[in-house]
């Protein structure tokens, strides 16, 4: 037996024996982007317990050394057994963040609180009129002491509800290149002066806020990077949010789907029947498929220590638009069974069963929920024309 195989059989052991019968549940009915607070606070109390909660991040701050083989088969193993989805805002994108441009104190501080789920984490970004067009923003923070104070608002600001902080990007000056007056600050969400107000998706879930700042005092303390700089730490985070790895999510949602096919042919409906649809699914696959080798080879490279860059918007173009026709062929296959809206049956810890199946309950609001996929994180438009700029010179 490989070292690769022993690995995948302590990660299948572990799931099997950690991975509680609730939590998977949840896992096989997650519709949003990532699981709720009380969700994967869960989870990821069990993930610290065995150490594996940030595997990613160096050694020295908590991260496991695994090789890229074993990082693979950690996603893929997560995904088989319909684990959970952490949000990535701490653990993935404000982390990678800190380590990079915070200081001494603020790595000591944030990172072991973030690993261990004491912080949860808000983006900042976007606002009216500021969303693709990000560098227009005009969230205001003027310097008074010690303090920044801050008014504009956020919004699109996914979990704010749950997060007791934020990573925000706030204009600090408006007489030069849009740019370059702009500062990346950390702060807490319970501060005066932070207002948040729900905005319900067209799935129905509360996922989004927006968030209003009147005169709320943020410590400079908090501020990540030179005032004025906040664009090149934003920057830096992005490549980490648009560059995760999702081929293998992608590939086992078609599996899932194809056992459904085949669950329903033995009830009578039998979708394996109609050539079109079929060879429209196997079209998918093949893609998906290619993104994996792309994917991988991706990875690979970053494992080298060489620098993403631009790649992480193709990255982020190609997923989204895959993860958007996986839900069309879903789609197609619950039929009108995806039209009851069942949100309790989504709910943690319900037990109840759903209309049709649990496929057919999440079918829709994954749907509606990831026509917003190829515009958050940067719309593919502006990551197309990230790719003309960057790496075909135009």
């Amino acid at each position: 037996m490989s070292e690769f195989d022993q690995f995948r059989n302590e990660v299948r052991t572990f799931l099997g024996e950690k991975l509680t019968p609730e939590l998977q549940r949840a896992g096989k009915l997650e519709a949003g982007i990532y699981s709720d607070r009380p969700i994967a606070e869960d989870w990821l109390a069990i993930l610290n317990q065995q150490g594996w909660a940030v595997p990613s991040w160096p050694v020295e701050w908590g991260g496991t050394g695994w090789s890229a083989e074993q990082h693979a088969i950690w996603q893929q193993e997560l995904t088989l057994a319909s684990a959970p989805s952490l949000p990535p805002n701490g653990p993935r994108m404000v982390a990678p963040a800190i380590m990079h441009y915070g200081t001494e104190a603020q790595k000591k501080y944030y990172l072991p609180r973030i690993r261990e789920g004491k912080d949860w984490w808000t983006q900042g970004y976007s606002e009216p009129g500021s969303g693709s067009d990000l560098s227009s923003l005009k969230c205001a923070a003027v310097r008074d002491g010690d303090e920044y104070l801050i008014n504009g608002s956020k919004i699109w600001t996914t979990h704010a509800h749950f997060c007791n902080k934020m990573f925000c990007l706030v204009r600090t000056d408006s007489s030069g290149v849009q740019q370059h007056g702009i500062t990346f600050l950390l702060f807490d969400m319970n501060l005066p002066g932070i207002e948040v107000q729900p905005l319900i998706s067209i799935s129905g879930d509360h996922e989004f806020n927006q968030v209003f700042f009147t005169d709320a005092r943020v410590p400079v303390s908090g501020r990540l990077g030179e005032e004025n700089d906040g664009w090149s730490v934003a920057k830096y985070l992005l490549t980490h949010e648009r560059g995760g790895r999702s081929a293998t999510a992608m590939m086992m949602k078609v599996e899932n789907l194809r056992g459904f096919l085949r669950s329903e042919a033995e009830l009578g409906v039998d979708l394996q029947d109609d050539a079109d649809y079929m060879a429209h699914l196997a079209t998918l696959e093949i893609e998906i498929e290619t993104y994996i080798a792309f994917e991988e080879r991706v990875f690979s490279s970053v494992a080298a220590g060489e620098s993403v860059g631009a790649v992480s918007s193709v990255l982020k173009i190609r997923s989204t638009e895959l993860r958007q026709r996986i839900d069309e062929v879903v789609l197609d296959a619950v039929g009108y069974y995806g039209l009851p809206y069942q949100p309790s049956i989504r709910e943690f810890r319900n037990v109840d069963l759903a209309i049709g199946s649990d496929t057919a309950a999440t079918a829709l609001p994954r749907y509606l929920n990831n026509r917003a996929a190829t515009i958050y994180a940067g719309s593919n438009e502006i990551q197309r024309n990230i790719l003309a700029k960057q790496i075909l010179g135009l």
